[in-house]
């Protein structure tokens, strides 16, 4: 009998020790103020959208109103009222570099922003529709002007008086004629005047004399003079 007391006496958990006490202590109480901040958190989401689905009613009933631009809100906030937005059919878009700065524009479906519009917010710029319908205008006017001149081919431009009557009193009326005579190309010497050239033989005429005088060197004849 004994024996089986003690049997059943070791196989029972010994009871904690203050330490182990102290410790599930803390323990409960962390779980209970983590459980306390999650009821808080997701009270405070709640109240979020709750405003959000109000701001949002009261622009769709607003009907002078085609756009709504809320204030910066974080990460989580943007995405309760994107989808406050989506419930709502509206359209909704991000604008600003910084996450922190990021904010929300609203616009209804029937006034959806086009695409420049959209790059204004993107760059941070105001949107005027008029400056904007003035920039498509020039740009068209320009594209025509552009079609226009490939369609008429290159310019040809003509001198309004020619650089010879403009320079007659510097180089005279004929000097540019006599000059364009004197550099007439001719088929043996280029460009060159053949006035100008000293020796006017033909090559094999040079060779032979060349050669004839060579020959007198060796032969220590007396080189004739040349005419």
């Amino acid at each position: 009998m004994a024996d089986l007391l003690g049997s059943i006496l070791s196989s029972m958990e010994k009871p904690p020790s203050l330490g182990d006490q102290e410790t599930r202590r803390k323990a409960r109480e962390q779980a209970a103020r983590l459980k306390k901040l999650q009821e808080q958190d997701k009270q405070q989401k709640l109240e979020f959208r709750r405003r959000m689905e109000k701001e949002v009613s009261d622009f769709i009933q607003d009907s002078g109103q085609i756009k709504k631009k809320f204030q910066p809100m974080n990460k989580i906030e943007r995405s309760i009222l994107h989808d406050v937005v989506e419930v709502a059919g509206l359209t909704s878009f991000s604008f600003g570099e910084d996450d922190d700065c990021r904010y929300v524009m609203i616009f209804k479906k029937e006034f959806a922003p086009s695409d420049e519009e959209l790059d204004s917010y993107r760059r941070g710029e105001e949107w005027d529709p008029q400056k904007a319908e003035e920039k498509r205008r020039l740009k068209e006017l320009a594209q025509r002007e552009e079609e226009e001149a490939a369609q008429r081919g290159p310019v040809v431009v003509n001198p309004a008086s020619d650089y010879k009557d403009k320079y007659s009193h510097l180089i005279g009326k004929g000097a540019a004629k006599d000059a364009a005579h004197m550099l007439q190309a001719n088929k043996t010497y280029g460009c060159v005047p053949v006035a100008n050239k000293r020796d006017t033989r033909s090559i094999e005429e040079a060779m032979n004399e060349i050669r004839a005088k060579k020959r007198l060197r060796q032969s220590g004849e007396e080189l004739p003079p040349t005419s």
